[in-house]
């Protein structure tokens, strides 16, 4: 095992008033978790259909703001600078997509996951299996960049070395999650969005005043800053950071968004369609307060980091005292300890970050538990499960899936954004075009979605093996010429795993949309469960789109 770089700068001791925090912080997350416990698959992996739209708009900003959020977005603008843009505009805009194009339509097909929609929709217990396998791959991507951060600030309160912190916090994220459920994981993120946004304006208004960068707005004033910063703050596409990787990681985060299946099962939580267009709108607002901080934070942390190490700007990138990728990934905990701020503050911060982490990998796990449990066992290997049963096999899943994260997180092939990255370009490739087509074109067929998931898949999984594990596989570096070198160069430029989906997710759609043509229509009850998404009659809490079509003999609206 190779042991990560740990981040240098950063004052790795005990702190008891931290430490408090966080227990108090980790013990109300257990206390709701029990208190909102499930014994039945309804509660365990939609809550019930019950969620209000500001309560749901909460828990899709925690869920969503995650380590890679809190933590990662800052550092991706402290060490790339102008590159990091792309990853705000990203994870922004595709909430606009989801709005517009998926949310009520979603929630009207009433299932219980991603892997179900596309079981159901395309008449295919091998398109669930091939959703559930790619739900798995993103749950398990997306979660290391959050053992890692949640390893990493940990160190800053309790002073262990990083292994064992990553081991201890996803322990008890593990527990409570296996615990509560979907029930208990939504009233856990409303708290734990709460925690995370208090403490990240907090530490953004405390650090911009104390230090003399800003008073009111941190998220204009920080401005100032540039003409004092590196070059990759005010000259875009430097170090290495072309146009085009700007371009294909904007546009795989944002459609990577909208196929991403932890954020996609929050709209079959709510209540009605229209709860899940307003709970879109509130969790845009919630993410905005976080996200448009974020560079501003980033830039009193490089500022700083020179300050403290007495260097230039420039030196902060290159050379022997340049910030490391771990210091990158917590400079929001940095800043804070470089401006000499108490250190019950900086320990709040810190908090924040460790809500954030918990607080998507209790989404994460959520979708990984249910792919395993509902579409594969249930559906595919046991029909006959009982609700008990299923139950039992998500919670084993959640362990299991657990472990796997954590032994990976002690060595993690990326920063903490890009990570998360990378399951965004996986969303991006193989579900999106699923989800959007499903919706919004009657004729796609179970041929065609299973020739665009298979080419989608292939794409995503050749591009990590061209660019990711040659760093961990002797043989591949061998072949590439070293271990931080690509199999294929030319493939690398233009289908990075950060980026893939720029390249894959036409290339899906156009392969979809062609094989459906080519072969023979889906049946008509198909066609008039996407008819009635679209439908403007009211449904009921429980009601799904098959229920309405099966119950009124086959007549929609659209078939008027």
């Amino acid at each position: 095992m190779t042991v990560p770089l740990q981040a240098e700068a950063l004052d790795i001791s005990f702190k008891l008033v931290p430490a408090i925090i966080v227990f108090l912080m980790m013990a109300s997350f257990l206390v709701i978790g029990y208190v909102f416990k499930v014994a039945d698959t309804e509660g365990m992996w939609v809550a019930g259909r019950g969620i209000g739209n500001i309560e749901n708009g909460m828990a899709i900003g925690a869920n969503w703001m995650s380590a890679a959020s809190y933590l990662g977005l800052a550092g991706l603008v402290a060490l790339a600078g102008f590159y990091g843009l792309a990853f705000i505009v990203g994870w922004t805009t595709g909430y606009f997509v989801l709005l517009i194009f998926l949310a009520a339509q979603m929630r009207r097909f009433g299932k219980y996951t991603a892997p179900d929609f596309v079981a159901d929709r395309f008449n295919s217990p091998t398109a669930r299996a091939l959703a559930a396998f790619t739900t798995l791959l993103i749950a398990y991507v997306y979660s290391v960049g959050q053992a890692r951060g949640m390893g990493l600030v940990g160190q800053y309160v309790f002073g262990l070395d990083i292994v064992p912190m990553i081991v201890v916090m996803m322990t008890i994220t593990v527990g409570y999650l296996a615990l509560s459920g979907m029930l208990g994981a939504t009233k856990n993120m409303a708290v734990q969005y709460v925690i995370l946004i208090v403490a990240f304006l907090a530490g953004v208004y405390a650090v911009g005043f104390t230090q003399g960068y800003s008073t009111v707005l941190p998220q204009i004033e920080y401005g100032a800053l540039f003409s004092e910063l590196a070059r990759q703050f005010s000259e875009p596409f430097t170090g290495g950071n072309t146009y085009y990787l700007w371009i294909a990681t904007a546009f795989s985060l944002i459609f990577g968004t909208c196929g991403l299946p932890h954020v996609l099962v929050r709209f079959y939580t709510v209540k009605s369609e229209r709860t899940a267009r307003w709970s879109t709108v509130w969790g845009l607002f919630f993410i905005l307060l976080l996200y448009w901080a974020a560079p501003a934070m980033a830039a009193f942390g490089v500022d700083l980091f020179a300050a403290v190490n007495d260097i230039s700007p420039e030196a902060v990138f290159t050379g022997e005292q340049a910030m490391s990728g771990a210091e990158g990934d917590v400079i929001v905990v940095l800043a804070a300890q470089f401006a000499d701020l108490p250190t019950w503050f900086v320990g709040l911060v810190a908090a924040g970050a460790m809500a954030a982490a918990i607080a998507t990998t209790a989404g994460l796990f959520i979708t990984a538990s249910s792919a395993v449990a509902h579409d594969i066992y249930a559906e595919l290997i046991n029909p006959d499960a009982t609700q008990r049963q299923q139950v039992l096999i998500g919670r084993a899943t959640i362990v299991v899936v657990g472990a796997l994260v954590t032994v990976t997180a002690f060595n993690p092939p990326a920063l903490i954004g890009e990570l998360v990255a990378y399951a965004f370009s996986l969303a991006g490739t193989v579900l999106f075009p699923m989800f959007f087509l499903g919706l919004w074109w009657e004729n796609t067929n179970r041929q065609g979605a299973l020739a665009g998931m298979s080419v989608g898949l292939l794409l995503w999984i050749t591009s990590i093996i061209n660019s990711v594990l040659p760093a961990y596989v002797g043989f591949l570096a061998d072949i590439a010429g070293g271990s931080g070198q690509a199999l294929v160069p030319i493939y690398a430029q233009y289908v990075p795993p950060i980026g893939a989906a720029l390249v894959g997710t036409p290339l899906v759609f156009i392969v979809t949309i062609a094989v459906s043509l080519a072969t023979p229509e889906p049946p008509m009850e198909t066609k008039r469960m996407v008819r009635q998404c679209h439908s403007p009659e009211p449904m009921g809490q429980q009601q799904t789109a098959e229920d309405i079509v099966s119950s009124s003999g086959g007549e929609t609206p659209a078939d008027d």
